[in-house]
């Protein structure tokens, strides 16, 4: 039996704005759903045919047609052979918007642990860096025209405009074995390279391919941030370990979780503290992840910038049974925006981290990395390096002696003998985390150290990055901690 003719409901208001970049279908289509959902047409109501309403709002058949075709294919409206058009009857209970909707269901456990951590803060956007902010290369030296030359001619010669590998661009790869190898001691093939978004997407994908949730990590404390939030966010459970002048306390660690199934080490340049992992440490941790069957993530983020001699060899160099994943980056010794990194993984775990990578992102944006390459072989990027290491071992100094001038026993600053960054210790009892939010007040970026532990600090200390900043500039710098130190 045919259904009975729609009626069409009376004061069917669809006000439509002629001056509107928007399309007058479109209003029409928009206002006919808006009283749909807010329940003004009834299930089952019917509307007036495309040529009345054609005639009542003053436009083309066509406009109403185009409305209502759409109206349909969304399951809308639905129309029928000589009973009209109606509002659907599948929406016997419609939707209705209201102007205040009730907060929706919030993130997870695992969520909410991430917000919490200070890589949040990194969410609300970039900030302009200001002395002390660590970590921030000297973006005042970094050869733009070089680059820009080196761009210019892969975009005219060989441009790559395909999908790339999920490992990372050949040559870069090669390029990237090549500098580890006789830089940082490694031991590795190019295939055993997986080019990364960052140190940060490296720390990530390590965490994701290797731990199940609940899986204990030894965690050095304090340690980088950004590493405890991508451990986190795979659910690992964080075991903190103290950190003394030899590095990680491995025995100390052992006791804590014999068990754990990872350890996250900066061995060559603690981040925060600034200290290396001894030899001794360094075996004693690689004995415990051969007993274990555990894996050490070695996060080498800076080792390049060593002031008194030749920078260490890595962790990974050391390992005989292929239990280190090495993480490095390019935004500390080029620049932070290019968000290029790598990871080093035995053989045995190439594929799963391809596979990561595919699921991840796929690939890093293959021009960037082609450029890089052509960067790192034509030696540039050593040249660059070797500039930028007396360069920040003079800015150092500009430091150490602008604040012992300045800052004198409130704040006692020891030089570095590597890195882009040192800590200054605070007197004893006095808060970092307001000193600080002091110093912000006064200009300076000093993040407190405390910022960094899972465990709160004994003794409170800001950390200094000065490796991004003309020499003025730290003065200035100096002068204004002093002042909020006061």
């Amino acid at each position: 039996m045919r259904p009975p003719p729609a009626k069409a409901p009376a004061g069917l208001f669809l006000p439509l704005e002629h001056t509107t970049a928007a399309p007058l279908y479109r209003q029409l289509y928009t206002g006919v759903r808006e009283a749909i959902l807010a329940g003004r047409l009834a299930p089952g109501s019917g509307l007036p045919s495309s040529r009345a309403l054609a005639e009542e709002l003053g436009v083309s058949r066509n406009t109403v047609i185009l409305a209502f075709d759409q109206l349909v294919a969304e399951g809308y409206v639905e129309g029928a052979p000589r009973s009209g058009t109606r509002v659907a009857a599948v929406l016997a209970r419609p939707t209705v918007v209201q102007r205040s909707p009730r907060p929706g269901p919030g993130p997870s456990a695992r969520g909410r642990a991430i917000a919490a951590t200070p890589m949040a803060a990194l969410s609300r956007g970039a900030t302009p860096a200001i002395p002390f902010r660590p970590g921030v290369p000297a973006l005042d030296r970094f050869p733009i025209a070089l680059w820009s030359r080196l761009t210019a001619r892969r975009w005219r010669r060989h441009p790559a405009l395909e999908y790339g590998d999920p490992g990372g661009y050949a040559p870069l790869r090669e390029a990237i074995a090549d500098y580890v190898r006789v830089a940082r001691g490694a031991r590795c093939l190019s295939g055993q390279v997986i080019v990364t978004g960052g140190s940060q997407q490296g720390v990530d994908l390590a965490a994701r391919v290797l731990l199940d949730p609940g899986d204990a990590v030894w965690m050095e404390d304090p340690g980088y941030t950004g590493a405890r939030t991508a451990l986190l966010a795979a659910g690992a459970r964080l075991v903190p370990v103290p950190v003394d002048s030899d590095g990680l306390a491995v025995d100390r660690a052992e006791r804590l979780a014999p068990d754990a199934r990872m350890a996250y080490v900066s061995p060559s340049h603690q981040f925060p503290l600034g200290v290396t992992m001894s030899a001794g440490r360094r075996l004693a941790l690689l004995r415990w992840a051969a007993r274990a069957d555990a894996w050490v993530l070695e996060d080498d983020y800076d080792s390049e910038f060593r002031y008194d001699a030749r920078p260490l060899a890595s962790l990974q160099g050391m390992d005989e049974e292929g239990r280190v994943i090495y993480v490095g980056t390019f935004s500390k010794t080029l620049f932070p925006a290019l968000r290029l990194g790598y990871l080093i993984v035995p053989p045995r775990l190439v594929d799963a981290f391809r596979a990561a990578r595919a699921v991840s992102d796929r690939h890093s944006p293959t021009m960037d990395q082609a450029v890089l390459a052509d960067f790192l072989a034509g030696g540039h990027f050593a040249r660059h390096v070797r500039r930028m290491r007396r360069l920040y071992s003079e800015r150092q100094e500009v430091l150490v002696d602008a604040a012992h001038r300045r800052l004198g026993a409130r704040l006692h600053v020891v030089p570095s003998a590597a890195g882009m960054h040192l800590v200054g210790w605070l007197e004893h009892g006095r808060d970092d985390a307001e000193v600080s939010a002091r110093a912000a007040e006064f200009g300076v970026e000093a993040a407190p150290l405390s910022r960094y532990a899972l465990v709160p600090p004994e003794r409170g200390g800001l950390l200094l990055g000065w490796a991004g900043y003309p020499p003025e500039a730290i003065r200035e710098g100096v002068e204004r901690l002093g002042a909020a130190l006061e």
